[in-house]
C-alpha cells in the first residue's frame, strides 16, 4: 500500500490566493490613483497654460475693447476648466434618470384660455439668429432665406410681432441674438424695418477660441485672428451675452419681465398668450415647450427627472450602452422644441449669484488643414435646472415647424400651409393634421448663395452652372428728423438647385410620403397623393408634366418634355 499523504487542509493555498488578490487590488488602486494624479496634474498644467494664453490675447487690446473681450474669455475659461474636470465626459448617472412627473410636464390642453392681454406689455421676444444657411447652400444668415410668398424668416417674424403690437396696442420688442457670422449682415438687413411698428434690438453672442485637441491651447494668437480660429459657443451663451451686453438690465428697466426665446428657423414658434398667462399664474421662472416625439426626432433632447429636479437630457450626455433607451419613443416620449419662456429677473439673479453651470457639450472637428480642434458649447435649455418652479408644457406639434433643409422648405411653401399675419397654419382641408415625410435628393439641396464684401453690400457674380446671381434693390427714403437711410432688400434668386426645379410647388394636401432623387423637374399644377417615389438614375432626367396626378406611384427611367 502506497504511503500517500492527504491534501493539506491548513488553508495555506487559500491564504496565498487571498494574498494575491489583496496585492492585485492594492496595485490596481495604486495605478488608478496614479492615473488620477497624472490626470489632475495634466489638467492643472493645461488650465495654467490656457490662462496664460488668454492673458496674452487680452493684453493686445486697448482699454476700450478689453472689457467685453475679457468677459468673454472669463466665461470661456470657466467652461474650459469644467471640461478638464469632467472625468466621465459629462455623462449622467443613468440610474438617476427617471421619467418626469405630472407636475414637471403639463399638457397644453389643460391650460386656461387667456382672457386679456395685460401680460403682453411685459413680454420681449428673442430669436436665436447665429446660424448660417450653409446646409441649404446659402452663404449668409439663414434668416435671410426666402421661405414663403417672397418673405424671409426675418420678414415673417417681424410681421408676427408687428401684428401683435397693433392688435393689442402693446410694444413687444423683437430681439435678435446674432453671432459674429451673422451680426454685420443682419444689422444691415433690419434697416428696412425702420418704418414698421416694431422695436428691433440686436446683440452679439460670445466668440470663443477653438482649442487644439493635442496641445489643449487656443488656436488664435491674436484677438484679430482669422474667424476660422473662433466659434460661437452654442445658444447656451444667451445668458452671459444678454447680461454682458447690458440688454438684460435695459429690458428690466423698461418694465419687461418675461422673455420668449426660439430658433429663428422655427416657423411654428409664435407668441402664445395661454402659455404666458400660465407662466405668470404658476410663478414659473422657466418653461420649456416640449412635444410628442416621432421617429424623426429620436436625437432631440428630452426632459427628465434627475434626483427630483427637472433637467434637459441631450444625446451627448447619454452613455453609449443606453443610447437605444434614449432613442426609444416609448421611454422618452417627448423632446425639446427649444421654445423657451424665461423670467428676466430670474436670469439676472442666477448670473449675479453665479449659479449657472450648464452641461458642457464637446464638439470635435477636423479643419480643412487636417488640424483636430475642440469646441466647448452649451445649450440654452439646460438652464432649466437653475430656475424655480421650472417645468415643461407639452404643446401641439404645430408649434414646432423648423426649416432645416430644402425638404422642409418644400413643405412650408406648399398648399399644406396658409400664411396669415406672418404665421403659418396647416390647411384645414388636410384630413390628418400630420406632416408628410419628404426626402429630396442632392439636386434639390441648395437655395441660394449670398456674397458680401467689405464695401457695405455688394454681390459677386456666381457663374456656376446651377445657380444665378443674387439680386439686391436699393431704396432711398427720407424720414422726418432723420438722415437719409438706405434700405437693402434682399431678393433671394430662384436658383436651379431647388426652386427652378418647380414651375410651381405641387399640391400635397393628400400626400403621405415623397422621395425624389436625381435630375427631376415639376411642371405647374402637379398633384401628389399617398406615397410617391421618383428616381432618375445617373444620366437620366424626368420631367413631371404640368397637370399630372401621381397617386401611390413609383416613377423611374427617362422622361423629357421639350418646348417647341
Amino acid at each position: 500500500m502506497n504511503n500517500l499523504k492527504p491534501p493539506q487542509t491548513d488553508g495555506s493555498r487559500q491564504h496565498t490566493s487571498s494574498a494575491f488578490v489583496r496585492v492585485f487590488f492594492a496595485s490596481l488602486a495604486k495605478s488608478f490613483s496614479g492615473w488620477r494624479d497624472f490626470h489632475s496634474a495634466s489638467s492643472s498644467v493645461a488650465a495654467k497654460t490656457m490662462q496664460s494664453e488668454i492673458k496674452k490675447l487680452v493684453s493686445q487690446l486697448d482699454l476700450h475693447a478689453r472689457r467685453s473681450f475679457q468677459n468673454e474669455m472669463d466665461s470661456f475659461y470657466y467652461l474650459f476648466t469644467r471640461y478638464l474636470g469632467e472625468t466621465k465626459g459629462g455623462k449622467l448617472d443613468w440610474d438617476k434618470v427617471k421619467e418626469p412627473g405630472p407636475e414637471q410636464i403639463i399638457s397644453y390642453d389643460t391650460l386656461p384660455k387667456s382672457t386679456d392681454s395685460e401680460h403682453l406689455s411685459k413680454l420681449a421676444v428673442l430669436k436665436l439668429n447665429g446660424g448660417l444657411g450653409t446646409t441649404m447652400g446659402c452663404v449668409g444668415p439663414k434668416s435671410a432665406i426666402e421661405v414663403r410668398n417672397g418673405m424671409t424668416f426675418l420678414d415673417l417674424s417681424v410681421r408676427q410681432i408687428e401684428f401683435l403690437n397693433s392688435k393689442y396696442d402693446v410694444n413687444v420688442p423683437f430681439i435678435l441674438m446674432n453671432s459674429f457670422n451673422t451680426d454685420e449682415e443682419t444689422k444691415r438687413i433690419v434697416q428696412k424695418y425702420a418704418a414698421h411698428k416694431i422695436k428691433i434690438l440686436t446683440f452679439n453672442q460670445s466668440r470663443y477660441p477653438r482649442i487644439n485637441k493635442e496641445s489643449l491651447q487656443p488656436m488664435p494668437r491674436s484677438p484679430n485672428a482669422d474667424i476660422s480660429q473662433w466659434y460661437p459657443p452654442g445658444h447656451g451663451d444667451l445668458y452671459d451675452s444678454l447680461y454682458n451686453s447690458g440688454l438684460l438690465d435695459q429690458l428690466i428697466a423698461d418694465g419687461k419681465e418675461y422673455l420668449f426665446v426660439s430658433n429663428v428657423d422655427n416657423l411654428g414658434a409664435v407668441v402664445d398668450s395661454n402659455i404666458l398667462q400660465h407662466m405668470v399664474e404658476s410663478n414659473a421662472e422657466f418653461i420649456m415647450e416640449v412635444t410628442d416625439k416621432t421617429k424623426a426626432d429620436i436625437k432631440g433632447g428630452t426632459l427628465v427627472n434627475y434626483d427630483g429636479v427637472v433637467r434637459l437630457l441631450e444625446v451627448a450626455q447619454v452613455p453609449p450602452e443606453h443610447m437605444q433607451d434614449f432613442k426609444s419613443i416609448k421611454k422618452f416620449r417627448i423632446f425639446n422644441t427649444n421654445n423657451l419662456w424665461m423670467n428676466l429677473k430670474a436670469i439676472k439673479r442666477v448670473i449675479d449669484e453665479r449659479e449657472l453651470a450648464l452641461e458642457v457639450i464637446v464638439n470635435e472637428k477636423t479643419l480643412e488643414s487636417g488640424e483636430k480642434v475642440i469646441q466647448l458649447e452649451t445649450a440654452v435649455g439646460a438652464g432649466i435646472k437653475h430656475f424655480r418652479n421650472a417645468h415643461g408644457v407639452n404643446v401641439p406639434r404645430n408649434r414646432f415647424l423648423p426649416v432645416k433643409s430644402t425638404s422642409d422648405l418644400f413643405l412650408v411653401t406648399s398648399d399644406l400651409y396658409s400664411l396669415n399675419h406672418g404665421e403659418l397654419t396647416m390647411n384645414p382641408k388636410r384630413l390628418f393634421q400630420t406632416v408628410p415625410l419628404v426626402k429630396l435628393g442632392d439636386e434639390f439641396k441648395k437655395v441660394s448663395r449670398l456674397y458680401f464684401d467689405d464695401h457695405h453690400l455688394s454681390f459677386a457674380n456666381d457663374r456656376s452652372e446651377n445657380s444665378e446671381c443674387v439680386k439686391v434693390l436699393y431704396f432711398y427714403s427720407t424720414i422726418p428728423q432723420e438722415a437719409i437711410l438706405i434700405y437693402y432688400v434682399y431678393e433671394i434668386s430662384k436658383v436651379a438647385n431647388f426652386l427652378a426645379r418647380f414651375q410651381k410647388i405641387p399640391h400635397i394636401l393628400e400626400l403621405d410620403h415623397l422621395t425624389v432623387t436625381g435630375d427631376v423637374t415639376f411642371g405647374s399644377g402637379v398633384e401628389l397623393i399617398g406615397t410617391v417615389i421618383i428616381v432618375a438614375n445617373h444620366g437620366a432626367r424626368i420631367d413631371i408634366p404640368s397637370g399630372a396626378i401621381l397617386e401611390n406611384k413609383v416613377v423611374s427611367g427617362n422622361l423629357r418634355i421639350l418646348d417647341h
